[in-house]
């Protein structure tokens, strides 16, 4: 296991993402794509993530061994390329937070899953294990300093659909707490 900090010097990050994900069949084959097109393998993280019941977006705290965060985001279940609105604030483990919101706002659904993580520029890509609901890829396209623009962010995950063969039927809409509340 490799460790990393992929921590920001902020507490708080406020950010854009154009998202896909999708159902991989192949993780050897996505590794060794995401490998030989020189990304950088940052580690495997156990991570838990935590939903609660919110009225509007999603609102989830995750709990990992190197990433650790209450993340608000609002995006559209669609197919394809999604916009994200991502908050996110660095969580200490074993802080009272999550004891807070479970009292305050309750649970809605808790996704473990195996994830590992890999970036090229400002792209990230996850390969994921996601406990009753199989396995998956993700790919981030990341504007966490306004300075690349919404079409770029579009271009790459464009990109990154060809390069990895993913077909249309492969494309996942929904969050996997979704696709676990809808199980």
């Amino acid at each position: 296991m490799v460790t990393m900090n992929i921590a920001t010097d902020r507490s708080r990050v406020k950010h854009l993402n154009i998202e896909i994900k999708a159902r991989c069949a192949d993780q050897a084959r996505t590794r060794k794509i995401l490998l030989d097109s020189g990304a950088a393998f940052k580690g495997t993280d156990h991570q838990v993530d935590t939903y609660f019941k919110v009225t509007t977006g999603r609102l989830k705290l995750r709990e990992g061994l190197f990433e650790n965060f209450l993340i608000f985001y609002e995006r559209e279940n669609r197919d394809g390329p999604k916009e994200s609105n991502v908050i996110l604030c660095e969580n200490n483990p074993g802080s009272a937070l999550k004891e807070v919101l479970i009292k305050s706002v309750g649970v809605l659904v808790v996704v473990d899953k195996i994830r590992e993580i890999y970036f090229i520029d400002n792209v990230k890509f996850h390969i994921d294990v996601v406990e009753g609901l199989g396995s998956f890829i993700e790919i981030e396209s990341i504007n966490s300093n306004a300075t690349i623009g919404k079409q770029k962010l579009l271009d790459q995950c464009g990109q990154y659909l060809v390069l990895f063969g993913i077909n249309e039927s492969d494309l996942v809409p929904s969050s996997y707490s979704d696709l676990l509340l809808q199980k």
